[in-house]
């Protein structure tokens, strides 16, 4: 199962390289997805979900220090700035803002692919032993244990498969497409409609909590609180 990272830089050799380092050194690990402009890096945000951020600062129209405080406001995906702007008072409102590390321009790509690897590492290991909460829905990553308003409920392998990816990317939007290479695979021949139904019966499952599952129309599904 690849990892997706979101990279937002608007230095198109600088972009194009990173992706195809990433991808080859990976081997498939990682799937790297590429924005030139802050606008575009939100709307592919708000549209998806990713794993960590690589984020230029000087963008055209909305700049990275920008697009990190917005992105803070919805998810603690991990954040790392690539930038030519070096000074201190720069890196340390970086910090300040949200952001997990902080590169300066020019860097190796190696180094960059180690820091991003050792990041996803330590933060997927966090979140292996926690529990996640939205509005009065509760699930224990480890012990796999969901509770609804304190009621222990089972669900159906697939069924629990959706809402864990949903919750651990709660008030994003999800893609059916998403949740299918996610939870069925990259190889498997099933229909986006067969997503459906089973949103379709995990809502139920939930009873009243089955509501914090919105469909958004022509994009797919976000779990509120």
């Amino acid at each position: 199962m690849s990892e997706r990272i979101l990279l937002v830089e608007d230095d198109d050799k600088i972009r194009d390289i990173v992706i195809e380092y990433f991808q080859a050194k990976s081997e498939g690990q990682f799937e790297v997805i590429g924005a030139g402009t802050g606008e575009e890096g939100l709307e592919l945000i708000q549209n998806g979900s990713y794993d960590l951020v690589l984020l230029d600062v000087m963008l055209p129209g909305i700049d990275g220090f920008t697009m990190c405080r917005r992105i803070r406001k919805t998810t603690d995906v991990p954040i790392i700035f690539l930038t030519a702007k070096v000074r201190e008072e720069d890196r340390l409102y970086g910090y300040e803002i949200g952001c997990d590390d902080y590169i300066c321009k020019p860097f190796s790509f190696a180094e960059l692919y180690a820091k991003v690897n050792a990041l996803l590492k330590r933060v997927n290991k966090t979140n292996e032993d926690k529990t996640i909460k939205c509005g009065s829905i509760s699930l224990n990553t480890v012990s796999l244990i969901l509770t609804v308003d304190g009621e222990e409920i089972e669900l159906p392998p697939k069924e629990f498969e959706i809402l864990c990816y949903l919750m651990k990317h709660k008030g994003w939007v999800v893609s059916r497409e998403t949740l299918l290479n996610r939870i069925w695979g990259d190889d498997a021949y099933v229909e986006t409609r067969v997503v459906d139904n089973h949103v379709k019966n995990l809502r139920k499952a939930l009873k009243d909590a089955g509501s914090q599952i919105k469909t958004v129309v022509s994009k797919g599904y976000k779990l509120v609180d």
